[in-house]
């Protein structure tokens, strides 16, 4: 992650503004680098060369998401982006519980990632018209390389709900994730001053229940069940602030390069 060398006009913005953004900044950015960092562990493993290439792309698109809104906290704190993404503790972490979870089987992989990357469409849709120009103008590429993401999700998903083992893995999937799904849905898309501050332009309950809608219609669209916890979500109040031991192995993985000489630039 390069240094920030430029700062823009926002870094003179209102305390109180600023304490919305960098709070949710740093959400989008912990979510993006988590998964980013899961996609990466499938290089190699995944059961055939279109998931291999697939999630290789995936996993620089997520990463590159994460070091832009990295980059947007360091402007805005005056912290070092490497900092932020490699030295925090997992107690420091913002990400959703649901990512950091170990990738388990390929249906749980396509899964967890078809649910989130609904949730994170839905998520950068709002941002595209943001009072905040830097988040803004980035949510309008990440919208861009997102559609492909989710698109091909969807396509593995439909493809692996047709039946036999690869069916029962799914639905085993489905009810397993529904239960973390309310992590997504934490944080700061709780607080309304985030739509009041028109940072966001759809608040953490629009855009729970167009997600909810969305997922249920194409998993019943695929002949797949949709467990309660996916027709209506409940925002976990700890879903972004209390992590597991999955989360603290992926850091200190993630992480071992970086540590081996911290102030080296990476």
């Amino acid at each position: 992650m390069a240094p920030v060398v430029s700062k823009p006009a926002e870094v003179a913005l209102h305390p109180g503004y600023r304490e919305v953004v960098v709070q949710f900044l740093t959400e989008l950015a912990d979510d993006e680098l988590t998964l980013g960092h899961r996609d990466s562990e499938w290089l190699g493993l995944a059961p055939d060369i279109e998931g291999d290439i697939a999630f290789s792309s995936i996993a620089q698109d997520e990463v590159g998401h994460a070091a832009f809104c990295f980059d947007r906290i360091a402007e805005l704190t005056g912290q070092e982006a490497d900092v932020l993404a490699f030295a925090r503790s997992a107690a420091e972490r913002r990400n959703a519980r649901l990512l950091e979870r170990e990738n388990g089987d390929w249906a749980e992989t396509i899964v967890r990632h078809y649910l989130y990357d609904t949730f994170d469409r839905l998520r950068l849709q709002a941002l595209v018209e943001s009072s905040y120009r830097p988040l803004a103008e980035g949510a309008v590429k990440m919208l861009r390389e997102e559609y492909y993401h989710r698109l091909h999700m969807q396509t593995v998903l439909a493809r692996l709900g047709r039946g036999g083992e690869a069916r029962e893995r799914v639905e085993r999937a489905l009810y397993a994730l529904a239960d973390e799904v309310g992590s997504l849905f934490a944080g700061s898309l709780q607080d309304a001053r985030l739509t009041d501050l028109r940072i966001l332009r759809a608040s953490g309950n629009d855009i729970a229940s167009a997600w909810c809608e969305q997922v249920a219609a194409e998993l019943e669209d695929w002949g797949l069940p949709v467990p309660a916890g996916l027709r209506t979500v409940r925002p976990a109040a700890d879903g972004r602030t209390v992590h597991g031991a999955a989360l603290q192995q992926l850091l200190s993985e993630m992480a071992e390069v970086y540590h081996t000489d911290p102030q080296a630039t990476w």
